[in-house]
């Protein structure tokens, strides 16, 4: 998406953005040198280790690693993907952003005009038929079925209004008969998945007698429906199809609600139902969610983590609610760190938190949220339930049953209390399979560890250099004088100081941004949390020595390959000018 928005656009905001207003508005900071910091807003920490750099316009976390400019934060803290941070950063700025990019052929100008026509004009008429289900719940001839269905669950008609909640009658074509004025709208209505299209290429609703519950994204756009039944019929629940605006397995039902109800959320419950959602809410616990039908999904779970650092899943004892658990957990181990906590309660069986809810209230159902079980605790309950603990060969197999789930956790206190709280369970030696267990986990990943061991060679400081201070470019008398150079890291330092000649005035966030979505930005992010201790007042003649080192030693070695071609008589012309030149030089 990032080529969508002119570049030249995206550096004038980056330099009328100062990172420490932005990130001050949200997290607020405390002078400390030059330089901000505050406790991290990305994981739980006692001490503060996020630091804000003023001069690099620049952010980065000595405790979790998260970094990143202005658009950056935007989109971490806010949750906000791409264009919705430059949109948001734009606004603060009081700067309209441009919808295409000049460089794009009238074909791809035309085709992004149109792509995002589209997705409004899905938006809007997704909007209308959410309006349309709330008014059918007050006009339909048999809207008292809805009605004292919704009392009967202890829904008053504020949280139906607060969820925008409807009802459509049980026809082939209530909805449609409204919206598809044309066949145009008619294929569209198929496309967002609120009419299938039928034998004789006539479409129909969709969604027939049920209570409608909208699905909303984080922008709270109306992206996609689910329905209850009313009678007897399947599904009891039935859920719009993925479509081009709808992805059910990125987006969480009741998210955007909850956000709406709680500026400052501690933790979320995840739920199975749309109804145990919104009956949570009608009972003061309106921070529950639901994943629409699935799995608990690595995307869901990786938003619920950028939103609080608690999430509790909620699923009914049964072995479906388990098998549930299970997956969620195993989705979540990859994205579990230090601060951030992931916890289970099971339901009794015949009951549901709608259920529960209405029958202890919201002080007791807090209080078996309190109480639910840590993702460690209810891993070694379940692997631990398929181990004969009494023999050897048992609990020699629980170390290798253990492995692959420990495998996929990061380096991590948890990581590390896991491996303990399994050699305990093996009383006398258990240290010693701890031992084990951690050799086996971490041997494949010693060698890599060894070779990502930071060295300062004279590129990597002279790209270090340029970040912190893009305008080290101008100190060069010939900014091609490296151009020919090829040395591990040159070609890199060669495209920033080709930007930073072209860019003037150019801050160390513009020059990343250049790079954001790349390997290479990866990299440049990296070098510019490094810490290389070079003071402000002597940078330019490290820079410069920097350079002249990666210069000689690429002379060296060029001409010690020409020199070998010589003694072998395998010197062209222009090799041997060339040597010529470099023994001269």
């Amino acid at each position: 998406m990032a080529g969508l928005i002119p570049r030249q656009f995206i550096d004038d905001l980056l330099a009328r953005t100062n990172i420490v207003d932005v990130i001050n508005g949200r997290v607020p900071l405390k002078k400390a040198g030059k330089n901000y910091q505050a406790c991290c807003p990305f994981h739980t920490e006692k001490s503060p280790s996020f630091s804000v750099s003023p001069d690099k316009q620049f952010y980065h976390c000595f405790g979790c690693g998260e970094h990143g400019n202005a658009i950056s934060f935007m989109m971490e803290f806010d949750r906000l993907d791409f264009v919705d941070a430059i949109e948001e950063l734009a606004s603060m700025q009081g700067m309209d952003v441009p919808k295409e990019e000049n460089k794009q052929t009238p074909a791809q100008q035309k085709q992004y005009v149109q792509a995002q026509q589209q997705k409004q004009d899905d938006y809007k008429i997704m909007e209308q038929i959410a309006q349309f289900f709330q008014q059918q719940l007050k006009v339909a001839d048999d809207k008292q079925t809805a009605i004292d269905y919704l009392k009967g669950r202890g829904l008053t008609g504020e949280i139906a209004k607060r969820f925008g909640m409807g009802y459509i009658s049980d026809s082939w074509d209530g909805m449609m008969n409204t919206f598809a004025k044309n066949q145009m709208l008619s294929k569209q209505l198929v496309d967002l998945g609120m009419a299938i299209e039928g034998d004789k290429g006539r479409p129909y609703d969709r969604f027939r007698g049920r209570i409608m519950f909208p699905i909303r994204d984080k922008r709270g756009h109306v992206i996609g429906f689910g329905g209850r039944v009313l009678e007897d019929g399947t599904p009891k629940y039935l859920n719009s199809p993925e479509t081009r605006i709808y992805h059910k397995g990125q987006e969480l039902y009741g998210l955007y609600e909850a956000k709406q109800a709680n500026k400052n959320l501690k933790r979320i419950v995840v739920v199975e139902g749309y109804m145990d959602v919104v009956a949570l809410a009608q009972h003061g616990v309106d921070y529950a969610v639901a994943s629409l039908g699935t799995s608990t999904t690595t995307e869901q779970i990786q938003t619920l983590f950028r939103t609080v650092n608690e999430v509790i899943c909620c699923y009914d004892g049964d072995r479906a609610g388990r098998e549930a658990a299970w997956r969620a957990m195993d989705n979540a181990l990859p994205l579990m760190r230090d601060g951030i906590s992931l916890k289970f309660v099971f339901v009794p069986d015949g009951e549901d938190p709608d259920s529960l809810i209405r029958q202890k209230g919201q002080a007791a159902f807090e209080q078996i949220l309190d109480r639910a079980q840590p993702l460690s605790k209810f891993l070694f309950e379940q692997l631990m339930s398929q181990t004969d603990m009494n023999s050897l060969e048992g609990r020699a197999g629980l170390v290798d049953s253990f492995q692959p789930y420990i495998n996929k956790l990061p380096d991590s206190i948890l990581k590390d209390s896991i491996i303990n709280e399994l050699a305990n369970n093996f009383g006398t030696g258990g240290e010693q399979l701890a031992t084990k267990l951690a050799r086996n986990i971490n041997a494949s990943t010693t060698s890599i560890q060894k070779n990502k061991t930071n060295k300062i060679t004279p590129a990597r400081l002279a790209i270090a250099l340029l970040l912190s201070d893009p305008n080290l470019a101008n100190s060069l008398s010939d900014i091609n004088a490296l151009s020919h150079v090829d040395l591990p890291g040159v070609s890199l330092l060669n495209n920033l100081l080709q930007l930073c000649k072209q860019n003037h005035n150019m801050n160390s966030a513009q020059l990343l941004e250049y790079y954001r979505d790349t390997e290479q930005g990866k990299q440049l992010a990296k070098i510019l949390c490094w810490q290389h201790h070079v003071e402000p007042e002597n940078a330019e003649d490290v820079f410069l020595d920097s350079i002249e080192k990666l210069f000689n030693t690429f002379v060296e070695q060029r001409t010690e390959l020409l020199l070998q071609k010589a003694r072998s008589g395998q010197m062209s012309a222009q090799e041997k000018h060339e040597l010529q030149t470099l023994l001269n030089a």
